[in-house]
């Protein structure tokens, strides 16, 4: 019984360690309501509305919300508009996974076939995404998983994130009750590169400086950005 007794009080201990010392994971929201900055414009390739084939141009609303700490790609297409949401740690796996891909691209190491394993070849970011018709009709929103890799269009490779499915949670019934599409977006180098300068955490620290005091933060997150790229679209030789 004695012995017993021991027994229950080291296994009580070592479970009360390891409770004590488990931290929960953070949980990246965003709220549409919090004051941004706006950063520009930058195009992005899509792929085109299913079944036509090849990619699209569309143009990306760039805002920073300083509040929650978080990059903001704004855009519209097959007439939803997304809001999708970058934490620092998303936005450091981003640039990591740009420079490796360069490495890549420079010694030859892309696989032509692509595939599942070439989109998520540099890991993923997790994200938060909003997404409705209109501004009239409902929000949905929720966790989303964002893949970077790569892939070829008419053999050309190109740097990508691909934003998967995400699930929409009914506050009543607390079931999933809406998702999201799949979507890709395709980078050359050079606009790689673009975007990762508005993930750089000095640039944005820098603008949060100069908007303080300012009349800089859009409280209207509706509001239409009228600047506009002046970058034409480029292709990477393979």
């Amino acid at each position: 019984m004695k012995k017993s007794l021991i027994i229950l009080i080291i296994t009580l201990t070592f479970c009360a360690c390891g409770t004590i010392g488990r931290t929960e994971k953070e949980v990246f929201i965003v709220n549409l309501n919090s004051p941004q900055i706006s950063m520009g414009v930058i195009d992005i390739q899509f792929d085109k509305t299913f079944p036509l084939p090849g990619m699209r141009k569309i143009s990306v609303t760039m805002n920073y919300f300083p509040a929650e700490d978080a990059v903001c790609l704004q855009y519209r297409a097959d007439l939803m508009t997304y809001y999708q949401f970058w934490s620092r740690s998303g936005r450091a796996a981003f640039v990591k996974a740009l420079e490796d891909y360069k490495e890549d691209y420079a010694a030859r190491n892309l696989d032509r076939r692509g595939g599942r394993q070439a989109r998520r070849k540099y890991g993923n970011a997790d994200g938060y995404l909003i997404w409705q018709l209109s501004r009239f009709t409902t929000q949905f929103k929720g966790a989303v998983d964002i893949e970077i890799g790569y892939s070829f269009k008419e053999n050309s490779p190109y740097f990508t994130i691909t934003q998967r499915e995400a699930y929409y949670a009914d506050p009543i019934t607390e079931k999933d009750s809406r998702e999201s599409q799949q979507i890709a977006m395709y980078f050359t180098r050079a606009h790689a590169d673009d975007l990762a300068v508005f993930f750089n955490q000095e640039y944005l620290q820098e603008l949060v400086s100069a908007a303080a005091g300012s009349d800089d933060y859009n409280d209207d997150y509706y509001e239409e950005n009228d600047i506009q790229s002046e970058k034409e679209s480029q292709v990477d030789e393979y």
